[in-house]
């Protein structure tokens, strides 16, 4: 069904988040006949990806984040607006936001997920996830003062304890997480410290898959599980996380003291489908139809992590390729609409491929039959990732760190900020260091 507009106003689309999925769609639309609204919580875009480099203390916020009016700041018809979306007005063609109700013509929902704990909320009391700067950097704060408290710490039960770091899921994160931290202590730490003898580091990395990366194949699978016991990461697989308290966790009925537990086993899609009182599936994510629209909803898009949308009978997956995508294919759409044209086929999503990245000069590659592991994936997921950066000069800041660290094993953000601060906003307020009575 086509939409008319009167003479004297501009259609108004309205895009809900500065993600992938969000800035592919607003971009798409730069030559369009139209107003956008793009709204984001933050005033920044966020290069997901590397969020687990700033947790380890590799890179800075300021090196994976970028101001989301300098990136559509050239594009004169969209303005962007600093809130959070808690609605959207079916009816009346609204998105409510903290109060205000901004109308619009068309609809693009690109607002991505959050941490996911399988009716177990209470465990993100001691095992935080990694979904934003906030929790990044929170982490890392936990992560570095666990170091510089077993260095002055006399008793050999508690410095064990601070000195065990306990990751959760398998997936490229939780891969990415476990291959950095076990970098960071066979090179910073045996540098920058005295008391503390790096081989007594513990880092379990626990799944209840029968292996790690499961959307690789087998052989680059076990790649990257090898790669991470060279780098001294305990693989623990086939076997599901018990409880999570104060101490630790417990795996398969065995205790695992840990002050450092790092949750990257699920996620969950945001409030979406509640805002628009449609069909969603189990995980909670929207139900679109193969233009990425609601059903019943021609003007309403879902892109992203928040959609649900089969694939030669599968679901298509979480990643940033899909979202952008599918925000392109939907600015597309919308233009073809707004100048009176016929609608482009269905939405079908093209996979260029999976990569995760496994300690320093190491990763994993598949790309249709191609499959590399090693220094060659490595610098192929190098270049891929300074490609997607927001801003030119965050691909090359980036791109100086990685040959710094690469050359000299030094990180690049060893700051503990904020010392005596709280949780970040997305997880439930937890101390930095919990100290067991004794």
């Amino acid at each position: 069904m086509k939409k008319s507009f009167p003479i004297a106003r501009i259609p108004r689309v309205v895009i809900v988040g500065g993600g992938f999925g969000g800035l592919s769609a607003a971009k798409g639309l730069a030559g369009a006949a139209c107003e956008i609204t793009l709204i984001d919580r933050h005033n920044y875009h966020l290069f997901q990806p590397l969020l687990y480099q700033v947790a380890t203390a590799g890179l800075s916020p300021a090196d994976i984040a970028a101001p989301i009016r300098g990136i559509v700041g050239a594009q004169r018809n969209i303005t962007v607006a600093l809130a959070a979306v808690s609605g959207v007005d079916t009816v009346r063609s609204e998105v409510i936001a903290e109060g205000r109700r901004i109308s619009f013509d068309f609809l693009v929902l690109a607002t991505g997920a959050q941490h996911a704990y399988f009716g177990r909320d209470d465990w993100a009391f001691y095992a935080p996830g990694l979904k934003t700067i906030d929790d990044a950097t929170y982490l890392r704060r936990r992560i570095l003062l666990a170091f510089e408290r077993a260095e002055a710490e006399p008793d050999p039960i508690e410095r064990q304890r601070l000195l065990n770091f306990v990751i959760v899921g398998g997936g490229p994160t939780g891969v990415e997480m476990a291959g950095a931290i076990g970098t960071l202590v066979r090179n910073t730490v045996r540098s920058e410290f005295r008391r503390i003898d790096p081989s007594l580091a513990r880092i379990v990395l626990i799944d209840r898959s029968p292996r790690v990366l499961g959307s690789f194949s087998e052989d680059l699978s076990s790649a990257a599980k090898d790669r991470l016991k060279a780098l001294g990461v305990e693989v623990l697989l086939g076997r599901s996380v018990e409880h999570i308290d104060r101490a630790g966790v417990i795996v398969a009925g065995e205790r695992i003291l840990s002050n450092t537990v790092i949750w990257t086993a699920g996620v969950s899609p945001s409030p979406a489908a509640r805002w628009l009182s449609a069909e969603s599936d189990h995980a909670g994510r929207v139900c679109v139809q193969h233009d990425l629209s609601v059903p019943g909803h021609p003007e309403i898009f879902v892109v992203g992590d928040t959609a649900r949308l089969d694939q030669d009978g599968k679901p298509l997956p979480g990643v940033a390729q899909v979202a952008m995508q599918q925000g392109r294919y939907a600015s597309r759409l919308i233009a073809l609409r707004l100048a009176g044209q016929p609608a482009p086929p269905p939405f079908r999503y093209f996979d260029k491929g999976n990569m995760a990245v496994v300690g320093k000069g190491f990763a994993v590659l598949e790309s249709g039959r191609l499959r590399v592991s090693g220094f060659p994936a490595w610098l192929a997921w190098a270049a891929v990732h300074l490609e997607f950066l927001g801003q030119s000069n965050l691909r090359v800041s980036v791109f100086l760190q990685w040959v710094w660290t690469y050359l000299t094993g030094q990180g690049g953000s060893w700051l503990i900020v904020n010392h005596h601060g709280t949780a970040p906003v997305s997880t439930p307020e937890a101390p930095d260091l919990v100290h067991l009575d004794r």
